[in-house]
């Protein structure tokens, strides 16, 4: 235990972000100089505050099994080399988890039974952000080839983290993303402002030095057959994603100016970064409505805001959630509570409730407003409230409802695969599909979820594959694919 007091004498604190007035004209992180650099000054007494329980319920929050007070206190001691190496003990990639996940990890948090947690996310950022700093990470090529090869379709989260752990075990892998460049969501479906495309490039570098193989546009089932895929690799992964998103079909949802998030972010991200981008949809001096009140609706705000929308709404159909922990969902569950994104601190109108029962349309067939209904939910269902029917103007209507499944043309009908209730890939105890040597790793078997999850699946995913190949495996395997988040 680093600082036996620390819990009782230091508060919660985190990195103070840029002005809102400055970052919302550029699209840099909102933190000076990056989330890690901005949080040095503070993260040590922050890491003391770490009251290294005798029971831990941080690493039954985390799927991948972060030791989380163990390199708590080594931040505290200044020990940054031994922290980088127990982090990365259990995480491939710790900078995109330290920006991008939600942090179950903290509402788990003894501490946080009666305090403020520990803000486990911010030193785990700083530790991963300054071991690149001080060149603690470097490849880790295998010492030997085992002569196997394997494909892994899908350079997301849980195909990178299959990919680097079968290269260190010492198969020949190649990642086939069907994008122009590799990082699946995380390149084009994440704004800049929330994970700068430095960090991605550089672990990409990383695995790069160590063999693995990245191939871009590539999509199988078009650009190669799933025929010669399974001819050509002994082992193959399926990371593509949960990428089929949740629609919203009512009334006038032929108009113009509808887009899903995922069809609206990637250009934006594109045009972020200096690509081309022909016919792009923007915000730029538009009324625009966000229908969902997740994480890609946040993005999608931060995102019109920096491209000049004239006005944002983000709508959501349950109601506002409490601003604690509901008696409903106690420690240590994830508990539904009001948070506050660094978009949501820059600018637009959070609305809960709220239905969507039509698009209205122009005589030119654009969307000119949503006719909004409140509603109450009765037996988990939401009635509409008489009376209280309106018009919201919109020019540009954004759907960030969640997504439903892999796609199914193409790869996954020619593979034959099994798919379970909800549409998902199929698979066994051992991420083993329902054809021979194919497995499912992330969002793709899983569904929809986060990106601790998703890294967790492609490392257990990668052992179960090089026990396949080998007979035997020295690789962690941290969870099942049955295993969930702890609900009530």
């Amino acid at each position: 235990m680093g600082d036996p007091k620390g819990f009782l004498k230091t508060g919660r604190e985190g990195a103070e972000r840029r002005p809102v007035e400055e970052r919302v004209h550029d699209w840099n992180e909102v933190y000076p100089d990056g989330v890690g650099r901005a949080l040095l000054p503070i993260i040590s007494p922050q890491a003391g505050r770490c009251m290294d329980c005798g029971i831990p319920f941080c690493h039954q929050g985390c799927p991948l099994g972060n030791l989380i007070p163990e390199w708590n206190d080594l931040v505290w001691r200044d020990d940054w080399a031994g922290a980088i190496e127990r982090l990365h003990a259990t995480n491939n990639f710790p900078e995109f988890t330290g920006r991008l996940c939600p942090a179950p990890c903290e509402t788990s948090c003894v501490l946080g039974i009666n305090q403020d947690p520990v803000t486990i996310k911010n030193v785990e950022v700083s530790i991963i952000d300054r071991a690149w700093e001080s060149n603690l990470v470097r490849p880790q090529p295998p010492e030997w080839l085992s002569g196997r090869t394997v494909a892994v379709v899908g350079s997301g989260p849980a195909g990178l983290a299959a990919a680097q752990q079968l290269t260190r075990a010492g198969h020949t892998v190649v990642v086939l993303e069907r994008a122009d460049e590799v990082g699946g969501l995380m390149r084009y479906g994440i704004p800049e402002f929330k994970m700068e495309k430095k960090h991605l490039d550089r672990r990409l570098d990383q695995m790069r030095r160590e063999g693995t193989v990245f191939r871009t546009g590539v999509e199988v089932g078009r650009d190669l057959s799933v025929e010669s895929l399974r001819d050509r690799y002994d082992a193959v992964v399926l990371a593509m994603g949960s990428t089929v998103p949740r629609d919203l079909q009512t009334e006038g949802r032929e108009l113009d100016g509808l887009h899903q998030a995922m069809d609206f972010l990637p250009q934006a991200n594109r045009a972020a970064l200096g690509h081309p981008v022909e016919d792009q949809v923007t915000a730029e001096g538009l009324d625009v409505v966000i229908i969902g009140g997740g994480d890609t609706g946040a993005d999608c705000l931060g995102t019109s805001t920096r491209q000049g929308a004239a006005s944002i709404t983000q709508l959501e159909i349950m109601p506002e959630p409490p601003g604690s922990r509901p008696a409903g969902q106690p420690w240590p569950t994830y508990p539904m509570t009001f948070r506050v994104s660094s978009a949501h601190e820059e600018a637009g109108e959070r609305v809960y409730g709220v239905s969507t029962k039509a698009f209205l349309g122009d005589e030119d067939g654009r969307v000119r407003a949503l006719l909004l209904v409140d509603v109450e939910f009765k037996d988990g269902r939401p009635q509409e409230i008489e009376g209280t029917e309106r018009e919201l103007p919109a020019q540009l209507v954004l759907f960030a409802m969640g997504f439903t499944g892999p796609e199914k043309p193409g790869l996954v009908e020619e593979l034959e695969v099994e798919l379970d209730e909800r549409g998902n890939v199929a698979r066994d105890d051992t991420y083993a599909s329902s054809v021979p040597g194919v497995f499912v790793a992330g969002d793709a078997g899983r569904g929809q979820s986060l990106i601790v999850w998703a890294i967790a699946e492609g490392r257990a995913a990668a052992a179960a594959v090089d026990t396949h190949l080998t007979g035997s495996t020295t690789l962690p395997s941290p969870i099942k694919p049955t295993e969930r988040p702890l609900t009530v």
